[in-house]
């Protein structure tokens, strides 16, 4: 009789570790998926059931964002930037077809532009669509491709291509490094204000751009939505421009206290940056092909990067 109840809390114990063990391995894949779909302390309220009609007005039938209300026209072209990497550029023109300029306050008629870093899925339809909704407001914008031309349609695939591209760290910046040095070369761009920016993956590669920024071609400002992140204070020190943080209550991969870390070392450094938290929202909320998408706080995230760039790279020119 004491065998029979050994042997059936043997069993019992054995089926609460597998239990255990399955939960563990369910969590890790779950966290691992969020992180690579991929300062004020600043709370934004969500309303995640966001009104049909909103979703009718910014998405496109093709899926792609439309944000701007802009009416300037634009060019784009795919262009040699690094040595083994091609990327989108686009601009605004004039009705002539000439490089044109928003607005009287920069110099020469020269515009500021933006790096713009893509998410795990590469340099796909999703990211020039975000490049045209910025050249829009007045930009040069080049979307540069860390994959070397490929492009992800599985999140298996896209899982293998980032896992790359961390892993030769170097080779990213290398490439992203040319693409400031690119961008600066160019008649209709002012050096002087140039941007790195991106969503996921990418936000963790405008960072890492930041971060190893050539001396000689600085940044004017650095944007992220939900990449990660870093509060090592001598390293960030190296960052001389503001921050803009854009971010979800419910992010796995990144969580708010890593957000509140990464903001608090910012500060003690007193490096200009704003940081925003939205309620209710998850990993990769922008993105309108995700599970996460949250149009309101999409549109007013949009509405505070261009403030946030109309501010630094448009103001100060």
């Amino acid at each position: 009789m004491k065998k029979t109840k050994f042997i059936t809390a043997s069993i019992v114990m054995a089926l609460y570790l597998f239990t255990f063990a399955v939960s563990g391995v369910l969590m890790e894949l779950q966290q691992a998926s969020a992180q690579n779909t991929e300062n004020t302390d600043t709370n934004v309220n969500a309303n995640t059931t966001a009104p049909t009609d909103l979703v009718a007005d910014i998405v496109s039938n093709n899926g792609t964002l439309n944000l701007s209300n802009s009416s300037l026209s634009i060019q784009n072209e795919t262009v040699n930037y690094d040595t083994n990497s091609q990327g989108y550029l686009v601009y605004p023109v004039n009705a002539t077809g000439n490089n044109t300029s928003t607005t009287s306050s920069t110099t020469n008629n020269k515009l500021p532009a933006v790096v713009m870093v893509h998410e795990w899925w590469g340099l796909n339809y999703n990211i020039k669509n975000m490049a045209n909704e910025l050249a829009k407001e007045g930009y040069v914008v080049l979307a540069v491709d860390l994959y070397n031309g490929q492009v992800a349609s599985t999140p298996e695939k896209a899982m293998q291509l980032v896992g790359a591209a961390r892993e030769n760290q170097n080779a990213s910046i290398a490439n992203l490094q040319s693409a400031v040095r690119y961008l600066s070369s160019l008649q209709n761009v002012d050096s002087s204000k140039i941007a790195s920016m991106g969503w996921c993956f990418g936000g963790g590669q405008a960072l890492q751009l930041a971060l190893n920024t050539e001396t000689n071609n600085p940044l004017a400002a650095t944007i992220i939505y939900y990449g990660n992140l870093i509060d090592d204070r001598p390293q960030l020190s190296k960052i001389g421009w503001p921050i803009l943080g854009i971010f979800g209550s419910e992010d796995q991969s990144i969580p708010v206290d890593q957000v509140n870390k990464f903001e608090e070392s910012l500060n003690a450094l007193n490096i200009p940056n704003e940081i925003y938290v939205y309620e209710g929202v998850g990993h990769g909320f922008a993105n309108p092909t995700g599970d996460d998408f949250a149009p309101e706080e999409t549109q007013d995230a949009w509405q505070k990067t261009l403030a946030f760039l109309d501010r630094y790279l448009k103001d100060n020119a």
